[in-house]
């Protein structure tokens, strides 16, 4: 008799609960508890990059400002605006699982995919724009990091590169552009220039500048990993539904994902104004 019993509560058991779990709301309420947990940790881990980038930001605010000005802001712009966007529709995608519409639960994961798709478009544009300015902050095919060099070529500078050949010859200081030194002058006393070298040492410069770019590469390259693990279990969710899995009793594994997406696009936020906008004041005319 008990195991008539037990067979008869095993076949009333929703297909997606697992074993361990009694019933579908513990199984919801402890994949939430595990996501959040997770993102606690993320935010601890981008916590350290943020304050790193904080702390040397309060050391070399005019090397940091000239970097921030050479971003693009426009695509920093749009990529912002895109996440956003796609925030509204993972939140719709979450929405229709809850509801058990299928074919807008498939659409709005589609439409998150490819809003995603483009924000990683875009990085990969900024990056290669970086490459082309040999901007990337190690070496790369044997280009070397020449903030100095780029921003006379630039302003249709003539530049003087030391005669001896090799690395001695990529590493020569060229002095300071034009818009460095205005930079530098209008924003700084004397004083302060006295007391902190890089602001009359070209060399010392272009390494703070050099310094910037290793934590924006740091900082916006983990965030498009995350992107792309995003992407995968957006796929993995696309393929699921498509199959008809999620539906009024069981839609967790949207809600989860839609946690982590949100938290991908959060960061993101604080990203922007930090690398593209804080100091572009300082290069206004």
């Amino acid at each position: 008799m008990a195991a008539h019993v037990e067979v008869e509560e095993h076949a009333a058991h929703h297909p997606g609960l697992q074993h361990q779990f009694d019933n579908m709301e513990q199984q919801r309420e402890a994949g939430s508890i595990g996501m959040w947990a997770f993102l606690v940790q993320e935010v601890m881990f981008f916590g350290g990059l943020f304050m790193a980038y904080l702390l040397y930001r309060s050391k070399f605010p005019m090397a940091f400002a000239a970097g921030s000005n050479h971003l693009n802001v426009m695509w920093g712009a749009i990529n912002t605006v895109v996440l956003i966007v796609s925030s509204l529709t993972m939140a719709l995608a979450v929405y229709y699982s809850q509801t058990g519409k299928q074919k807008l639960l498939i659409a709005f994961i589609i439409l998150t995919m490819l809003l995603g798709a483009t924000f990683l478009g875009i990085k990969a544009i900024e990056y290669k724009d970086k490459y082309d300015h040999n901007l990337i902050p190690f070496e790369v095919g044997g280009l070397k990091f020449k903030w100095n060099e780029m921003k006379h070529h630039e302003e249709g500078g003539v530049t003087h590169q030391a005669e001896s050949s090799g690395e001695e010859a990529q590493g020569e200081a060229l002095g300071f552009a034009k818009k460095d030194r205005e930079l530098i002058e209008k924003h700084t006393k004397p004083e302060e220039r006295e007391a902190q070298p890089y602001l009359n040492d070209p060399r010392v410069w272009e390494r703070k500048i050099q310094l910037f770019y290793w934590i924006y590469f740091s900082m916006t390259g983990l965030h498009a990993l995350h992107m792309v693990v995003g992407l995968g279990i957006m796929s993995w969710l696309l393929w699921t539904a498509w199959k008809g899995r999620y539906s009024p009793e069981y839609h967790s594994p949207v809600e989860i994902s839609g946690l982590y997406w949100h938290f991908v696009d959060i960061v993101w936020i604080f990203l922007f104004p930090l690398l593209y906008l804080l100091g572009r004041h300082f290069g206004a005319d």
